[in-house]
């Protein structure tokens, strides 16, 4: 019974989160109450209320359920690299991307990011901050696989590399929300090239290969 309980649990917050996404997109963050929320679940706002305090709550929660299929999905190319460096983390971190915009508009990014900001000792500052640590951790991850294969250089620090390359993927999203008519291809366009970059500075020389005479 006990997990019974919990699957409807879960199942309710769910639908919580899945309502209060579509009214946030169709009709912005500020606009939208927790009774139209409840209203839109089909449910009495006290059981909204008993999942989530403030609508705050609710928009943190949908960025945790974003990174949350993000993380999991990713897990099988840490597992098994798709290829080289460059490709395995254009399929990781393409994936982060083409995700980003399942649950939450560019708009409830912004405010996500902006609340973040604002209050950084608050408890929606550390969940957020928690939710990039998580991912970087992925992409760390990733990374040290990737040099077990020998597939880039060993020499690297693997914690150190995956914050910069998550600190530099990170910006290109932050400015990817600020601007309403960029769009997804463009920002994996964008991040294509990071990576290719990276790649050419990092990873090994292939095998038996030997650097071009200079021609006088």
């Amino acid at each position: 019974m006990s997990g019974l309980r919990a699957q409807n649990k879960a199942d309710r917050s769910r639908r919580i989160l899945e309502s209060a996404s579509r009214l946030f997109q169709q009709a912005g963050y500020d606009a939208v109450r927790i009774e139209d929320i409840a209203a839109e679940a089909q449910m009495s706002p006290g059981t909204v209320y008993n999942y989530f305090t403030t609508k705050g709550d609710v928009l943190l929660a949908i960025v945790a359920m974003e990174v949350e299929e993000v993380l999991v999905a990713g897990e099988g190319l840490v597992d098994a690299p798709k290829g080289d460096f460059a490709a395995t983390m254009t399929a990781l971190i393409g994936g982060y991307y083409d995700h980003s915009l399942m649950y939450l508009s560019k708009a409830m990014w912004r405010t996500a990011m902006a609340q973040s900001i604002a209050a950084p000792e608050a408890a929606f500052s550390r969940h957020y901050t928690s939710l990039d640590a998580r991912l970087t951790d992925q992409i760390c991850a990733a990374i040290a696989r990737l040099q077990a294969m020998g597939k880039l250089r060993a020499d690297l620090d693997p914690k150190v590399l995956g914050a910069i390359i998550f600190n530099d993927i990170n910006m290109m999203f932050v400015d990817f929300v600020k601007n309403e008519k960029a769009t997804l291809p463009q920002l994996q366009k964008a991040l294509k090239a990071h990576l290719h970059l990276l790649a050419g500075l990092l990873c090994p020389p292939p095998p038996n290969s030997a650097p071009k005479e200079m021609t006088p």
